[in-house]
């Protein structure tokens, strides 16, 4: 057997399931309980600051949470 069919055998095989199993952990880490909050927090910085420039305590009690 040649390198280039070794190779893809494993890459047919055991490199789809590592793949797989990375997918299906990124999918339950992205929707793990408690994460809302956090998604909701990223998903709202466009709209912070839209009066008025953030003041530097603003940004100091935003960053400690």
């Amino acid at each position: 057997m040649d390198t280039y069919s070794i190779f893809r055998e494993i890459a047919d095989s055991w490199v789809l399931i590592a793949l797989f199993g990375f997918f299906v952990g990124a999918v339950f880490w992205a929707f793990r309980p408690g994460s809302k909050r956090i998604y909701d927090d990223i998903a709202d910085i466009p709209f912070r600051y839209e009066d008025k420039p953030a003041q530097d305590e603003d940004i100091r009690t935003k960053e400690a949470r």
